[in-house]
């Protein structure tokens, strides 16, 4: 016969306490809402590649869609003046924490929220534009990637500048209107300033919209340049098929930041690895994630940088690529199979990333 007081014991032991601790096994995992901004959508293979690299790196670090993240998705198809819209839609949806695409999807995410965590899976000069104070300790709410592209302006007119020796103006297929008026100026000035110590000057034509592309095109065979070069904006490389179309017909060499625009058939492109900027926004989600602040994370600086040749296009503008050049290329096209923009490339050489031009972007 059981006593009363070992019977209170099994019932305190086996089952009242048992209870609370069984519930609170069965707690359900907290679900993490992360809001992406950008401009090309998905249907962009490049682009999906991308936002493959950072969900690729959220799973790496335990955060698995279905489960325990939800990825809120915005595009501006191209259009800057979306954006505000876009990341208010986010905010509305309680994100825990925003990842941006490209300086323009970080500009308009800094000036809608000063609270909600922002991560840059890539912009543009963030401490000229106002984005951070400075890149060690950027303050405030928002950390992340600078990929570097407008600082390799000057490398890859140098570049250029191998290729067409004659080569004294140049067209810039450029958007910045995601820049206030003064620092827009500043920039311009500075790229201006690069260009002259290699013999270079530059006019600069708008293209802030996908429906401006007859209009901004028009203006650049207008100014009779010797040569193109694309700024890293996300409507050109929305429109690399098209704009890679434009030059070939109108017989200009090209250059542009991303090995996307060299694939669509740009003469030549020469930037960092965006898809290891997304990889690497990841980690700095997770560390958010886990209570880290942003404004104490430092903004990382890509360390590898890739030249890209488009071996087939120079044979078509005429062009010889000196060897010395082709022996540096991380990678070279051949040919390509069909005859238009939207025809598949070849590619034929296997990359060589030597660790001397990872370290520095002027290596090269």
């Amino acid at each position: 016969m059981i006593s009363r007081r070992a019977f209170l014991g099994t019932l305190v032991s086996g089952g009242l306490l048992a209870a609370p601790l069984a519930a609170q096994a069965q707690q359900p995992e907290k679900v993490w809402r992360v809001g992406y901004l950008g401009n090309t959508p998905l249907t962009d293979p490049v682009m999906a590649g991308y936002f493959e690299a950072l969900r690729h790196g959220l799973q790496e670090h335990g955060y698995v869609e279905g489960r325990n993240l939800v990825i809120e998705r915005r595009f501006s198809g191209g259009v800057d003046a979306r954006l505000p819209a876009l990341v208010a839609e986010l905010i509305h949806l309680k994100v825990d924490i925003l990842v941006t695409a490209g300086g323009p999807a970080a500009v308009a995410a800094k000036e809608a929220t000063a609270t909600i965590p922002i991560v840059m899976a890539g912009a543009s000069d963030p401490v000229k534009r106002g984005l951070v104070t400075n890149l060690a300790r950027p303050g405030g709410n928002i950390t992340g990637i600078e990929d570097y592209l407008t600082e390799l302006n000057v490398k890859r007119l140098e570049l250029l500048k191998i290729l067409v020796p004659t080569m004294v103006r140049v067209g810039v297929l450029t958007n910045v209107s995601n820049w206030e008026p003064a620092k827009r100026a500043a920039l311009r000035k500075e790229q201006d300033a690069q260009a002259q110590t290699i013999g270079v000057a530059m006019f600069y034509v708008e293209l802030n919209a996908p429906s401006e592309f007859d209009s901004a095109t028009a203006a650049i065979i207008r100014g009779h340049p010797d040569a193109l070069t694309l700024a890293s904006s996300p409507i050109n490389f929305r429109l690399r098929n098209e704009i890679a179309e434009f030059a070939i017909k109108s017989r200009l060499p090209s250059a542009g930041a991303f090995r996307s625009f060299a694939l669509a058939g740009i003469l030549l492109s020469y930037g960092p690895d965006i898809a290891v900027m997304f990889r690497r926004a990841a980690d700095y989600v997770d560390k958010i994630l886990k209570g880290a602040k942003p404004g104490d994370l430092p903004i990382e600086q890509p360390t590898k940088f890739e030249l890209v040749i488009n071996l087939k296009t120079a044979k078509i503008l005429g062009l010889t690529i000196p060897p010395s050049l082709l022996q540096r290329a991380d990678e070279i096209i051949q040919s390509w199979i069909g005859g238009h923009s939207s025809a598949r490339w070849r590619v034929v050489s296997s990359r060589r990333r030597l660790s001397s031009r990872r370290s520095s972007p002027r290596s090269t």
